[in-house]
């Protein structure tokens, strides 16, 4: 049977046995977790990251965002969990299913790529930072 609601619950440990209708969620290992809502029993997983899932909450509930797809489950489905509630999304053809982990592979790659390179020139900064220290002790500069 279709989950129309979900109820957020927020845990530190994922526990063994997941509750149709709900949505685990551990901060502290970034990763929620809920049974597919079509009801066919399939346990989604959803790492929480920037180029993941990420969650919002307001007055009216959690929002989990982008859409959960489960293209690798026999159902297929497609939703969104929005203020607790789920909305049902049309389906995808292979083709679009294709196109949509293709993208999502290419954020990832961008993203790493980015984050690297911001690695990169902290790193720079910070080795130009502790020459230019050694070179004001060298000549007696005070800081």
């Amino acid at each position: 049977m279709r989950v129309k609601q979900i109820t957020p619950v927020f845990v530190e440990f994922i526990p063994e046995q997941i509750e149709s209708g709900k949505l685990y969620i551990s901060d502290e290992y970034e990763i929620a977790i809920h049974k597919c809502c079509c009801g066919c029993g399939e346990e989604v997983v959803t790492p929480l990251s920037p180029v993941d899932w990420r969650y919002t909450i307001t007055s009216h509930g959690v929002s989990l965002f982008p859409s959960i797809g489960n293209w690798k489950y026999r159902c297929k489905s497609h939703y969104f969990i929005q203020d607790n509630g789920v909305l049902w999304a049309k389906g995808m053809s292979p083709a679009q299913i294709q196109r949509v982990e293709q993208q999502d592979l290419s954020d990832k790659q961008r993203y790493i790529r980015e984050r690297n390179e911001q690695h990169n020139t902290f790193d720079l900064f910070r080795l130009i930072a502790s020459v230019w220290n050694r070179v004001k002790r060298f000549f007696g500069f005070k800081s």
